[in-house]
């Protein structure tokens, strides 16, 4: 069962792997992101190594500049000395690691990152038992949890291209939720 993921990311594609992390944190997984600011008195290969040995799977986030990143390349090494599951999102005209190059990646442009991430929070619910669902208002900022919605409900919605919904029990305004990654709007 997954409960902790490690996001592998170039320090240049740190903006789209916090928006990784928030998603699975929204679904109640646990991530190690932004490694590279964290303890900064401990070394980067240590932090990285704890990180991966810590986590179940590794998402890699291979952008154009991410796939040739010597830190994703020796992460993705790590990840599968310790044979760990190994998830690459893959940017078009970016090119699988040759350690990974027999994976099926989850490829994507820049302006649909987030049908990517909708698509790997299906599959981590599939290979996990995801229950609830975080969701911080965007009106009055409290957080709560409630049921995740059932994948019956976010293909419906995606389908039909329309948001999920649920109400604020703290402020009670109605909040719509991206059926992709459960990010809330008003």
């Amino acid at each position: 069962m997954i409960s902790k993921v490690y996001i592998s990311h170039s320090p240049a594609d740190e903006e789209m792997a916090l928006q990784l992390s928030r998603a699975l944190w929204r679904v109640g997984l646990e991530s190690y992101v932004a490694l590279y600011n964290l303890s900064p008195a401990i070394s980067l290969a240590e932090r990285a190594s704890f990180g991966l040995r810590n986590s179940e799977c590794l998402v890699a986030l291979l952008t154009v500049e991410g796939s040739t990143s010597s830190e994703v390349c020796q992460e993705i090494g790590l990840a599968r000395g310790l044979d760990l599951l190994i998830i690459p999102l893959l940017e078009e005209g970016a090119k699988l690691p040759f350690l990974i190059e027999h994976l099926r990646p989850l490829v994507f442009r820049e302006e649909k990152y987030a049908d990517v991430v909708g698509l790997l929070i299906k599959i981590l619910r599939e290979l996990s038992r995801l229950e609830w669902l975080k969701v911080t208002c965007p009106k009055c900022g409290e957080e709560m949890t409630q049921y995740l919605t059932p994948q019956e409900d976010v293909e419906e919605a995606l389908a039909k291209s329309t948001f999920l919904e649920t109400i604020c029990s703290y402020c009670q305004n109605k909040i719509r939720l991206d059926a992709r990654t459960f990010e809330p709007r008003l």
